[in-house]
């Protein structure tokens, strides 16, 4: 059959269309077959960070001109997820949508860890950073944070707080707080944040360290008295609570963070676009609301802060855990 010039100029349309639609999609997915972004998440669906990550998708999947989905895989306080995207192609699009306590925390309290968080990922990006507030039963006899200080100087050991477990980043802040402080506390680990919270409400235990968007519904409905955040500035969902360094804490500034990170050996043209796009995004003021009244604070800085943040982070957890045990 003869081509005529109209079928022949429509035939090399459509090659030029193809050609434009390969060339518009970014290197990665050219190379490796594939254009959607994995945000692989190291906790069960419905948590605070499996959460945010949801949230975030759709927005970085916007800035980026490509498909992104959460994909959860929980263990080993998200040591598990962090493996998997240590030991994909560099080449791959998976990528580890981090909470610090896996990057600073774990190392420390994990009899193994299969992965060092220093020398095995490439910082691609911040997203959030959180802190956490000391809380206290309403029937307590000390009301500011002060009056608690002297009330465990003069009973030692008898103040008890709860966490999430042995290990975890609300326990490490406690322990934290006593040394700083100079003052014995009894720590009562729970499996997980929300029973310990029943507790301190119910007056089985005096307080808790708990992140600011988990405790404020309880704060706001009368059920707990907040005393301190955590941060050594104060906390926009709290703005009214002093920050522990405010209250006479020397050295006091804990909290916790959210950040990506690729396999070791990952393009520049990969992770500068994720980087990018990933600051992009968090100047949705949809997104930027959302998370600001959750009691998390944007965190949209570079690479080189989130491995700075980190490696400082993890030094200051060696310390606080050197000797201590977490069978």
């Amino acid at each position: 059959m003869t081509k005529t010039p109209s079928t022949q100029r429509r035939l090399m349309m459509a090659l030029l269309g193809a050609v434009c639609t390969a060339s518009a999609l970014p290197l990665w997915a050219q190379s490796t077959g594939n254009n959607t972004v994995k945000l692989i998440v190291g906790y069960a669906p419905g948590g605070p960070v499996d959460s945010s990550a949801r949230v975030f998708a759709p927005v970085l999947s916007r800035e980026l001109g490509q498909p992104v989905i959460v994909e959860n895989r929980p263990g080993a306080g998200g040591a598990l997820a962090g493996n998997t995207v240590v030991r994909s192609a560099p080449a791959s699009l998976e990528i580890f949508y981090a909470a610090s306590p896996t990057m600073t925390i774990s190392p420390h309290v994990l009899k193994s860890m299969a992965f060092d968080p220093l020398k095995d990922m490439t910082p691609l990006a911040t997203i959030l950073s959180y802190a956490n507030v000391l809380v206290v039963n309403q029937n307590q006899p000390f009301k500011t944070l002060p009056e608690l200080v002297a009330f465990a100087k003069a009973n030692p050991g008898k103040l008890a707080y709860g966490s999430a477990g042995m290990g975890a980043s609300n326990h490490l802040s406690g322990e934290l707080f006593a040394r700083r402080a100079g003052i014995n506390m009894t720590h009562v680990p729970y499996k997980g944040n929300a029973p310990a919270m029943t507790d301190v409400i119910g007056g089985q235990i005096q307080m808790m360290f708990d992140i600011v968007g988990g405790a404020k519904g309880h704060i706001d409905g009368g059920k707990v008295r907040p005393l301190a955040v955590t941060s050594k500035d104060r906390n926009p969902a709290l703005p009214q609570l002093p920050s522990m360094t405010e209250l006479g804490i020397r050295d006091y500034d804990v909290g916790g963070w959210y950040g990506l990170y690729g396999p070791l050996g990952m393009s520049a043209e990969v992770s500068q676009r994720i980087t990018a796009a990933t600051a992009r995004a968090l100047q949705d003021p949809e997104l930027n609301k959302r998370w600001v009244d959750q009691g998390y604070v944007i965190w949209n800085a570079k690479p080189a802060d989130l491995a700075e943040r980190m490696r400082r982070e993890h030094a200051l957890w060696a310390e606080v855990t050197k000797g201590m045990t977490f069978e």
